[in-house]
């Protein structure tokens, strides 16, 4: 028992009413003292709450005493039903001691068992898969002390099997195995193994009984909802809408495509959705019709589960409402826990919760507007909510708007006669020789195509190296330590002097699908190489060259000509160098690429004289700011969001010091400072490049620093640059989020101390 002596202090003013008041707390203390060591905890109690009312200077000497009182009395009350005495205990000691967090996670705990032993559960079991997620349950479990009433299984909930290892069918199941799309982490193979091999027989209709005696699932419904929007983010990133790129002219044989696009006739089991927060997407979005019904499943229904995989696609017709460009079907949920409460994941509520996305492809004109249809199939193939066949059905179509909103067969048969005119036009149209090619790219990637300033910028910094460069020195090396210690060049001049002049030789070896190498082809006597590693991106880089008209031979495949493919940087010849290697520095989630500048050092070595890498610098920005968002969604805060339970101190193990994949224009923040220059990364001139970096930061606004977000320009040239903060960027930015956050007032100095080292960079303010 912690140590409870304290003593009233002296009431500076003297008199009666203050001796008396004094008088009245030392005895309560004393009896208080006496109660304790009797184990009389309701009295102590009664005790304290007197002392503390009569005398608030005592809170500090006291607290620790009280608060071993106030549990004690309260596993009393609680283990004689005294429900009301012991919220009430809780609700006078909060009054006291205000957001105490030990007395909150205490009230928490009783709460839970309390919730536990209303709703019939004698015992708990909870299956966790994940060994690291394991073994942090049976920690939140054993620190809550409640390791008696529930049993952690390391398995997944199909491989349970009674009575190995539950004694028996239960009364209940809970479950929050749902993702954007609802179905996509598994609940409803889960429910159906629960329902036929865990749980008891569901309640039929109309059925009085003990609840004990019969199975029940929370969630317990769901209605699926969608709407038709034009956002021009995700039409960026999953739809190519540029036919020429920096001269390059994209064939129309070729079909870029999403991952997030899912063909009907698909054998793979792919998610064909990707997600968004729609109420932060970059330029927000517009709603294209009104929000419509999608689906309903009830978890409580054994057979509904089981027909959804094999049930045929329903058609929906749904009315347009604005026009616009059609970009994407915006799905999202309402959970039905039970008959009176319910979670939404709608994007005009403020949760955690993504919305599905379902990019549009494939339509001869995405412009929509009211009266025009949008037509859709809605299945659960695998498991996975699918959207597909996704077209218009223009007002000319004379369709009777009153059965738009429906699912039956009459609207099916008009649906699928607009398709097939639709694809009889197509095929008037195209050229009969002009095979079709589909390939697939990374959403990122298909934003890098739609990047005009991304590739205009490379082309005009590509066409003023070349022509900077004169024969002569292309078998000089640019570095002449490189090239005692690891490279030599061609004895003689005649390798210099042949009758067609030797060709400058352009390497790239950025990450995933680019066509760099096409353009860097039509600025001269240049012989590009690729780097891609996918068969599918090289047909399609040659189907590209072909359209151009280049000749077969312009465009090499570098890994065709490498034995190890993790040694990508080496020359072209034995005796060429290159004349620009373009190398990836940032990463699409806003972090610098790992062993960059090693690459950078190896790649100077293999530049001939006045040769380049791309981009020869980076200069990384960042400003202060206050963003709650970032806060709370980086770690758990406190034991209030979780019921009282001590959950924070295990989860926030596993939080990282900097968030990734973020969009700074549509970040909830508010800047505390302007934006400073906080890092120069050199790959040309690395004696510039420093390892540790003081940076004073001017306070502009008062308020508190949350975080640090940051971002990069990246200079090809000293006047070409390419901002990875801008609209058209593929990159997203990133942000330090600090572990304590402080205030600052406006016209303040702070120090930042900025930290490179191998491709990390640490952000910390110097106190």
């Amino acid at each position: 028992m912690p140590n409870s002596r304290a003593r009233p202090r002296r009431d500076a003013g003297g008199g009666a009413g203050a001796a008396g008041r004094n008088e009245l707390v030392s005895r309560s203390l004393q009896s208080a003292e006496h109660c304790l060591g009797a184990q009389d905890f309701g009295t102590a109690y009664a005790h304290y709450l007197l002392v503390l009312s009569l005398a608030p200077e005592l809170n500090d000497d006291v607290k620790e005493t009280f608060q071993y009182t106030l549990f004690r009395w309260a596993e009393e009350l609680d283990s004689l039903n005294r429900t009301q005495d012991l919220l009430g205990c809780y609700e006078q000691a909060l009054e006291l001691f205000p957001d105490d967090e030990v007395i909150c996670n205490s009230m928490g705990e009783h709460l839970f068992s309390m919730f536990a032993k209303k709703a019939g559960a004698h015992s708990v079991y909870a299956c966790e898969l994940s060994k690291t997620m394991y073994e942090l349950a049976c920690d939140v479990v054993a620190a809550n002390k409640m390791e008696a009433g529930i049993k952690l299984l390391h398995m997944k909930s199909l491989d349970i099997e009674i009575p190995k290892h539950i004694p028996e069918r239960v009364s209940l199941v809970v479950t929050e195995t749902v993702d954007a799309g609802l179905f996509g982490e598994g609940i409803v193979e889960s429910l159906i193994h629960a329902w036929e091999h865990l749980l008891l027989q569901p309640k039929t209709k109309g059925e009085n009984g003990n609840c004990e005696k019969y199975g029940k699932v929370i969630p317990a419904s769901a209605v699926i909802f969608g709407m038709a929007v034009e956002c021009e983010e995700i039409r960026r990133h999953h739809r190519v809408g540029v036919k020429d790129i920096a001269g390059i002219c994209l064939p129309e044989n070729v079909k870029f495509q999403s991952p997030a696009y899912s063909s009907v006739d698909t054998e793979e089991t792919v998610e064909p959705y990707t997600t968004e927060k729609m109420s932060r997407v970059p330029g927000g979005y517009s709603p294209l019709t009104e929000c419509f019904e999608i689906m309903t499943v009830d978890f409580n229904n054994l057979q509904e589960l089981k027909s959804l995989a094999t049930k045929k696609p329903d058609k929906i017709g749904i009315p347009v409402t604005k026009e616009g460009t059609l970009d994407a079907i915006v799905v999202w949920f309402v959970l039905q826990l039970d008959e009176e409460h319910s979670l939404s994941t709608s994007p005009s509520e403020e949760t955690c919760w993504e919305q599905a996305v379902y990019p549009v492809h494939d339509l001869a004109d995405y412009w929509i507007k009211p009266g025009d249809h949008v037509m859709m199939e809605v299945s659960c193939q695998d498991y996975y909510l699918r959207i597909q066949s996704i077209s218009v059905f223009g007002s000319e179509d004379e369709m009777d708007v009153g059965k738009s909103f429906t699912k039956n067969k009459e609207l099916l048969s008009v649906g699928n006669e607009a398709e097939l005119c639709s694809a009889l036009a197509n095929l008037q149209t195209r050229q009969p020789d002009a095979v079709e090619q589909t390939c697939l790219l990374e959403s990122t990637e298909i934003a890098l195509l739609n990047n005009i300033p991304y590739h205009e910028g490379f082309k005009m910094a590509m066409r003023k190296v070349l022509s900077s460069l004169t024969p002569g020195k292309v078998c000089q090396a640019m570095d002449t330590h490189c090239q005692n210690n690891t490279v030599s060049c061609g004895s003689g001049q005649n390798n210099c002097e042949e009758s067609s002049p030797e060709p400058f030789y352009v390497l790239d070896v950025s990450e995933g699908f680019s066509i760099l190498p096409i353009i860097a082809g039509t600025l001269g006597q240049v012989k590009p190489y690729s780097s891609v590693e996918k068969d599918q991106h090289r047909i399609i880089l040659d189907l590209i060259c072909e359209a151009n008209h280049f000749p077969k031979e312009t465009l090499e495949f570098w890994l065709r000509h490498v034995e190890d493919e993790s040694a990508v940087l080496q020359r072209p010849k034995s005796d060429k160098l290159w004349s620009i290697i373009i190398l990836d520095v940032i990463e699409p989630s806003g972090l610098i690429q790992q062993e960059i500048m090693e690459k950078a050092a190896i790649s100077r070595c293999l530049l001939q004289s006045g040769g380049k890498i791309f981009p020869q610098y980076v200069l990384m920005f960042g400003l202060l700011v206050e963003s709650q968002t970032l806060v709370e969604e980086s770690a758990v805060q406190g034991t209030e969001r979780t019921l009282g339970l001590n959950i924070a101190p295990f989860i926030n193990q596993f939080q990282v010091p900097i968030r990734v994949f973020l969009d700074l224009s549509s970040l909830p923040c508010i800047p505390l400072s302007k934006p400073v220059e906080l890092l120069r990364l050199d790959l040309m001139t690395p004696y510039l490049n420093t390892s540790n970096r003081e940076v004073k930061v001017q306070i502009c606004k008062s308020g508190q620093v949350t975080a640090i977000p940051f971002w990069y320009h990246m200079y090809l040239d000293d006047e070409i640059r390419l901002d990875t903060s801008s609209e058209a960027s593929h990159w997203k930015q990133a942000a330090v989020v600090l572990d304590n956050p402080f205030q600052v007032e406006m016209g303040e100095e702070l120090v930042l101390n900025i930290q490179h080292h191998k491709s990390n960079v640490s952000i910390t303010v110097k106190q």
